[in-house]
């Protein structure tokens, strides 16, 4: 792991527990065109997706998609990112990688990471944040990696991302970088952590 000179976080279950926030920002857009909250697939599925591709997964069949997708941009997210809960240990582990490690953010959230991270304080810790309207193909497309890897003038080997899904374990794969699955055991991945603390002894930060 002495290779490693960058560390790439995903924003959703990896920085932040954002189930909740979730559920309430799309129960509330389906709630303003008169539609019934999600069910438990459709949360699994918008953890995971863009909001343009949650939005046209919960409206299929319906008039309102399009109508929903301008309404989703004149939304204020302040409300919903007072539902978020920034994970234990994560402000202690990017004081510990800085300066030694270059910081990045991959995620396929659109114009909310701004908010997110600046409402919490943290946005200082990064040096470049990847959202899904600043690629043309998002996860599990391997463009935001390799946008990263692009940025810092580094190769596949030097980087190392943590996320929680599939997507984020294939986008790894796709881009050749070392994968952290962070609190899911049942995803393959080169290396599992159960709590932010344990990123650090991955990286063998002392």
């Amino acid at each position: 792991m002495k290779n490693i000179s960058v560390v790439i976080f995903d924003c959703d279950g990896v920085m932040f527990d954002s189930r909740q926030a979730n559920i309430h920002f799309y129960n509330h857009l389906l709630a303003r065109f008169g539609l019934p909250p999600m069910t438990e697939d459709k949360i699994d599925y918008v953890h995971m997706h863009t909001a343009d591709e949650s939005i046209r997964c919960l409206f299929e069949g319906t008039p309102h998609t399009e109508e929903a997708q301008g309404y989703r941009w004149e939304m204020d997210y302040t409300p919903f990112i007072r539902d978020m809960i920034m994970e234990p240990g994560l402000r202690e582990v990017l004081e510990s990688l800085r300066p030694g490690f270059g910081l990045a953010v991959a995620t396929n959230r659109s114009n909310t990471i701004g908010k997110v991270l600046e409402w919490n304080g943290i946005e200082k810790y990064f040096d470049i944040v990847v959202s899904s309207l600043d690629v043309k193909y998002p996860k599990p497309h391997p463009e935001s990696l390799w946008k990263i890897l692009k940025f810092f003038s580094i190769g596949a080997s030097q980087a190392l991302y943590i996320g929680d899904s599939s997507v984020d374990r294939d986008t790894a794969k796709a881009a050749s970088v070392l994968f952290v699955a962070y609190k899911n055991r049942a995803l393959e991945a080169d290396f599992h952590a159960d709590r932010m603390m344990d990123i650090l002894s991955i990286i063998s930060v002392e």
